[in-house]
């Protein structure tokens, strides 16, 4: 599903990422760790083509999606769902607003009505749809941004620190959400995170980054910087 071939970033003298390789299976739940600037949120902005490798190549499903033309990211980006720790969620419009502009942004339309209850209802926010993201708790903020990256029914999600300012029981109930589209819908789901308790409990894969490269790469494993 994802593949990274040699990959290295450089933002100006500082080294991002060094010659990284590594591969992630179709529906496969993978933790990147590392201390702050060991290159985590690089990795994400390299998947979403927010910006592009000095070297290296970066393959989804066997294409590189660096060779792809600005007409085309649109369409790569349907195949991409994102949660950030911020949320980023437009606070003047509803929950059921932000969901459905999603698929706008997609260029899937925003008004597929089945498509945005059932991701409002998958994280159990339906009975919320009309109020407004001021009007939620952090945990619930959160919930509707998995469902805005649901919504378009991607291939891989992509998390960056997204329990970073929820408490242990919310960042409990996140990741499970996020780990149950692994297990039901084969999604990917790569996320980078700094939880401990988090990664500790999930035992899934951990790619462990210092210094813009891989320390360790190993499956069922604990957490570590």
């Amino acid at each position: 599903m994802v593949k990274f071939q040699d990959v290295a970033k450089k933002f100006g003298s500082i080294s991002a990422l060094e010659d990284v390789s590594f591969e992630v299976e179709a529906g496969e739940f993978v933790f990147i760790t590392g201390p702050s600037g060991a290159g985590k949120t690089t990795l994400v902005r390299l998947l979403l083509r927010d910006i592009m490798p000095d070297k290296g190549k970066i393959l989804i499903e066997g294409k590189d999606i660096g060779s792809l033309k600005a007409r085309d990211l649109p369409y790569y980006r349907r195949k991409v769902g994102v949660v950030f720790q911020d949320f980023k969620l437009l606070f003047g419009r509803t929950v059921w607003e932000n969901v459905a502009l999603a698929l706008e942004v997609a260029g899937d339309g925003g008004n597929d009505e089945k498509r945005i209850k059932d991701a409002l209802d998958e994280v159990g926010l339906l009975d919320r749809a009309n109020l407004f993201p001021k009007q939620l708790a952090g945990g619930e903020q959160q919930r509707v941004v998995i469902a805005r990256a649901l919504v378009t029914r991607p291939k891989l999600i992509l998390a960056d620190e997204p329990t970073g300012n929820l408490d242990p029981a919310t960042s409990r109930q996140i990741v499970e959400l996020l780990d149950r589209q692994t297990k039901e819908d084969g999604t990917t789901v790569i996320m980078a995170t700094h939880n401990e308790n988090i990664v500790n409990s999930l035992k899934r894969r951990v790619i462990l980054f210092r210094g813009g490269k891989i320390i360790s790469d190993k499956k069922g494993a604990k957490y570590s910087e």
